[in-house]
């Protein structure tokens, strides 16, 4: 009988065997690497609201359709973030509509594609003896600082109310702990604050007075934006972002557990305050995030007639002239975001 015979020692022969496995899965994955796209996405801040961003990023949306993504924490508020995105550096922002809305005014190229939020989580805080808006004329209103999302916030508030911004003290205090620390000390008897510090101030046994959300107020509190030229040369790539986008909204929606690990992972919260931040992703899933995330063009007028006060152009400005929600559009029509749920 002949006996089958080896090249070599059969523990040399299985090394080698070895090394070629080790390097053609080296060399497959490289190329699937090469393969993706790559993208940056620029957060004008660190806040909870960015978590349907966070888990396309965490759960591998964004490479499920062709993206190596990378987000940035570019800080400094909206205005800062949409320069970023002017100047190129970034593909894709997620900030405030109305520094969108008075950078096109101005003549740049930019436009918002889909919403994240559309209303406001801003709510108006105050000493508990206080009881309805009325009792806050003449009183100390705290906000972060003048032309910021809390002072436009609470300027749409009072003309709801039909009252008269001279009609109160406002005060510049910064972040949303200091205001609380402000209100504890007696130095403020409202502000303006957002979640989580809302929760905070709540269970500290403040009153809360106004909630955006319920007063049928819409002002594009934060938008997924880009420019129009970004989307006429790569209209594909902007496709399969939004849908990225989108599926991480319905994967927000529907697993709690999992989007609130991403949320403590991106917001290093302290264990003590893990129970604001589960309030806040109910609050999020439920009544601020849309599965269809289209841009208001209800929260675009808004944002003009308050712009309208500094820009001449904003009064005539047509409010579908700084939103594209084709690709929304096309993502429903198509029944894309319909069969996500």
């Amino acid at each position: 009988m002949e006996t089958l015979r080896l090249e070599g020692p059969p523990k040399e022969s299985a090394m080698r065997m070895t090394a070629v496995g080790l390097l053609i899965a080296l060399l497959f994955s490289s190329s699937a690497s090469l393969a993706l796209d790559k993208i940056r996405v620029g957060l004008s801040s660190i806040t909870a609201t960015n978590g349907a961003v966070w888990v396309a990023e965490e759960r591998g949306l964004f490479r499920k359709h062709g993206f190596e993504a990378e987000i940035i924490v570019i800080g400094g508020g909206a205005a800062r973030g949409v320069s970023a995105l002017i100047a190129r550096d970034i593909q894709f922002v997620a900030a405030a509509g109305d520094a969108v809305i008075h950078a096109s005014l101005k003549g740049a190229d930019v436009i918002m594609v889909a919403s994240i939020l559309n209303k406001g989580v801003q709510r108006v805080v105050a000493r508990p003896e206080l009881r309805s808006a009325e009792e806050l004329k003449g009183k100390r209103i705290g906000i972060t600082r003048y032309g910021s999302a809390s002072h436009l916030v609470l300027q749409m508030m009072l003309r709801k109310w039909r009252m008269n911004p001279g009609e109160l003290q406002l005060l510049q205090i910064g972040s949303s702990p200091a205001m609380l620390a402000s209100l504890d000390r007696g130095g403020i008897d409202a502000a303006v604050l957002s979640i989580p510090a809302v929760f905070v101030a709540e269970d500290a046994g403040y009153r809360v007075l106004a909630d955006l959300a319920d007063m049928d107020i819409f002002y594009l509190h934060t938008m997924l934006s880009t420019t129009q030229s970004y989307i006429r040369t790569n209209r594909d790539q902007a496709t399969r972002f939004v849908k990225a986008f989108v599926e991480g909204i319905a994967y927000f929606k529907k697993n709690k557990k999992e989007s609130l690990g991403v949320l403590k992972k991106k917001l290093r919260m302290e264990v003590s305050q893990e129970k604001f931040l589960e309030r806040t992703y109910d609050i999020l899933a439920a009544k601020y995030y849309d599965q269809v995330p289209y841009p208001s063009l209800q929260g675009v007028k808004t944002v003009l007639e308050f712009q309208a006060k500094e820009s001449p152009k904003a009064k005539e400005a047509d409010p579908q002239s700084f939103v594209d929600s084709s690709i929304v559009k096309e993502l429903e029509t198509s029944g894309f975001i319909k069969a996500l749920y």
